[in-house]
């Protein structure tokens, strides 16, 4: 399936500045080791070392967070978009 996946500013240093990525993928797992491959250095910010996505980044597929579908096994329709989200901490006590 052709699908879109929206990178976040704080993340784009890692894509070559890209704000979305096309790419055809069937899950949203198959997505994120595609986008990985294209952009190695991404894989790091995302993955943990066991290759599952670390706690802190969540991915919602047209709007609705995958943990609340299959998680990495949910199933991208044609044109659907992932949106990685990054919890971003900070600020003073």
């Amino acid at each position: 399936m052709n699908i879109t996946i929206r990178i976040p500013s704080p993340l784009r240093r890692f894509t070559e500045q890209a704000a979305q990525i096309e790419l055809n993928a069937n899950t949203v797992g198959e997505a994120l080791m595609a986008l990985n491959a294209q952009y190695p250095d991404l894989q790091t910010q995302l993955m943990d070392e066991q290759g599952k996505l670390r706690n802190f980044v969540n991915i919602f597929h047209n709007k609705i967070d995958i943990k609340q579908l299959q998680g990495m096994e949910s199933t991208l329709d044609e044109g659907s978009e992932l949106r990685i989200v990054p919890a971003i901490a900070g600020g003073k006590k």
